[in-house]
């Protein structure tokens, strides 16, 4: 199977609106092992609210330092702890996690092995944070790796786009946690994209940038960011119908590998850090320069149908899998620093809007 990477084009792109600040608060609270591409959920496990780490990139950031570790923070107590592993026999990058209820749905991700070939894995668990117990459920019809995953009703979990095997897709699955089974929804509309960042707030979702084919040279397919955002609809009566439609892109350059979540209280979805230069394990460009990460936070507001810029994180972060958030206090946990090294430390911060 060719690896995916190959050579990398990037775009930039415009700027907004007037930033506000967000802050630190101030309290630590590491993983036991650092760790990044890895995804993150909160859930309510004995402990009170939680927040969970499950498969990614060790340190050491090569083909055999992906992890099936997973770890278990509760936000009181601040004290991480090592749990069972993801029941899967090699570690995984690009999975997604979410919470749906109780449960904390995993989501696929990708193998890597010694020669660089990638395999897009369609295994989804159902993790209970009362009992540290996985479930397997129904696979995903298609398997993706590096999509979005966005919850829908308190019980739909979307996945758009992605990464299968060799070449991305437009497909938006569709998983309903309470009958266990999948459905095909409205395709995504934009360029079929990996490493692309989103979420649901109310009935409309909203995806952003990712990496794209965007051409060919000399027989072999050319990579390139996407500077695009998509706003959908969801029809009330059928949540796989979507009405796609293109908003504006962000401020500043298109960012792979964001973190980001839907604000259902602020009616927004809300991004944060990522990098300049999509990569593969060690934060180095396809092209071979560095990538640069952010500390930009802004959000898409569906009620203004406008981007605002809501400030900047306390430090730049990039190697996202997701933003989890409780009570006004938004969590990056691990992913990678400024120097690109794989980190433990969990941010935890407010939007002071």
């Amino acid at each position: 199977m060719q690896n995916r990477f190959l050579v990398f084009f990037a775009t930039l792109v415009v700027a907004a609106c007037a930033p506000q600040s967000a802050s630190e608060t101030g309290q630590s609270m590491s993983l036991p092992e650092p760790h990044s591409n890895n995804a993150v959920a909160l859930g309510i496990s004995g402990n009170g609210p939680t927040l969970y780490s499950f498969n990614g990139l060790t340190s050491g950031k090569a083909w055999n330092d992906t992890s099936n570790a997973a770890f278990a923070c509760p936000v009181e107590n601040r004290i991480c702890r090592k749990i069972a592993p993801v029941p899967v026999p090699q570690g995984r990058l690009a999975s997604a996690a979410v919470t749906v209820a109780d449960k904390i749905y995993i989501f696929g991700g990708y193998t890597v092995a010694e020669n660089g070939d990638e395999k897009s894995t369609p295994e989804v668990f159902a993790f209970d944070p009362k009992s540290d117990r996985y479930t397997r459920v129904a696979d995903m019809p298609v398997p993706v790796d590096d999509m979005v995953a966005a919850v829908y009703q308190g019980r739909y979990i979307y996945l758009v786009s992605g990464w299968h095997d060799d070449g991305n897709v437009s497909h938006v699955q569709l998983y309903d946690t309470q009958t266990d089974t999948w459905r095909r929804a409205t395709d995504y509309p934009g360029a079929p994209v990996f490493g692309h960042a989103g979420g649901i707030a109310g009935s409309s979702i909203l995806i952003a940038d990712g990496v794209a084919v965007v051409g060919m040279k000399k027989g072999r397919r050319q990579f390139g960011a996407v500077d695009e955002a998509w706003r959908g609809d969801i029809d009330a009566a059928d949540p796989a119908k979507i009405a796609w439609r293109k908003v504006p892109p962000h401020p500043g350059k298109p960012l792979y590998r964001m973190a980001s979540t839907g604000d259902e209280a602020g009616g927004r979805v809300i991004f944060a850090g990522g990098g300049d230069n999509p990569y593969n394990y060690n934060g180095i460009g396809y092209d071979g320069v560095p990538s640069e990460a952010s500390d930009m936070i802004f959000a898409y507001d569906f009620g203004s149908n406008h981007w605002e810029t809501l400030g900047t994180m306390p430090a730049p972060g990039m190697d996202y899998r997701g933003l989890p958030h409780h009570q006004g206090r938004y969590y990056l946990v691990g992913g990678m620093d400024t120097d690109r090294n794989v980190a433990g430390k969990i941010t935890e911060f407010r939007i002071d809007d």
